[in-house]
């Protein structure tokens, strides 16, 4: 049996090459997720799916040969298999939305990536500074910017009164989920889908077209200037929720064109290791 998970901050999605059967559980971005939770999730897969001879695993974190390395001795262990590659998640993305056709690729889920991928690997790749300092773009840069606008009072009326009856809670309340909880970029992703729901309301639409500019300046803007590549590809259940005609616009406005959206790329990457010699039945 050959599994291939997809793994972002928020979910992981574990699929069976074979059989197509998946599963999904917690997020095991590497930088996050202690020991023991990658050791639990092991355990479910195994009960749910069985136990692999081969695994293929594409995360977020994983982009440092630390967090990479790490991610792979506690799958090993757990699977009770060498035969394990972690790769990272925008390798994953690739793969899934691209094929083998060049294109820019980013990722818009709980965080956000890009880069520049020419059919075979990545070329090319934005810096990622995480969801303290970047992720621009993604539901934790937007739920962000919701929670400070409201928090500071910037958040004009009749939208912070929506806000506040969609959650009631305090400002301690909220404080404490950001600084003092576990897996914060998680909660604040969480206040994103409110911005979606109320897209209508000029300043929510205001709030995604900003994080998508923030995203382009900070992320996309230097890859294209280095390929001139205009074709971008969108994976992440964030980027496929917004609003099709926003983000035609912001392409536009940017020298791009959107030629697909995959809001999860887990069937994608079975298709590419069941037609590639990565897989090996």
């Amino acid at each position: 049996m050959t599994i291939v998970a997809d793994s972002g901050s928020t979910k992981t999605t574990w699929i069976d090459v074979d059989s197509g059967n998946k599963i999904v559980t917690e997020g095991l971005n590497p930088h996050l997720t202690s020991d023991e939770q990658f050791n639990k999730v092991i355990c479910k897969v195994v009960d749910l799916l069985g136990t692999p001879q081969k695994v293929f695993f594409y995360g977020a974190g994983c982009g440092s040969s630390i967090q990479q390395n790490r991610a792979k001795y506690l799958l090993t262990e757990g699977f009770y298999t060498d035969n394990v590659q972690v790769e990272t998640d925008m390798l994953g993305a690739c793969r899934a939305v691209c094929g083998d056709q060049p294109g820019l690729v980013g990722i818009l889920g709980t965080g956000s990536n890009a880069c520049y991928f020419d059919g075979s690997e990545i070329k090319h790749q934005a810096v990622s500074t995480g969801y303290i300092l970047g992720d621009e773009g993604s539901a934790n840069y937007v739920g962000r910017r919701l929670l400070q606008d409201y928090l500071t009072g910037i958040m004009p009326e009749p939208i912070n009164t929506i806000f506040h009856e969609a959650y009631p809670f305090s400002r301690e309340e909220f404080m404490d989920a950001v600084y003092h909880q576990p897996h914060p970029n998680r909660f604040l992703a969480s206040l994103a889908p409110f911005a979606l729901e109320h897209i209508n309301e000029q300043y929510c639409s205001m709030v995604i077209t900003i994080s998508l500019i923030d995203w382009n300046n900070y992320q996309l803007e230097d890859l294209w200037e280095q390929t001139l590549c205009g074709d971008l590809y969108l994976v992440g259940g964030f980027a496929s929720r917004i609003k099709r005609s926003l983000l035609d616009r912001f392409a536009k406005d940017h020298d791009l064109v959107i030629r697909k959206i995959l809001a999860d790329p887990i069937d994608g990457l079975r298709e590419y290791h069941q037609n590639t010699i990565h897989y090996e039945p």
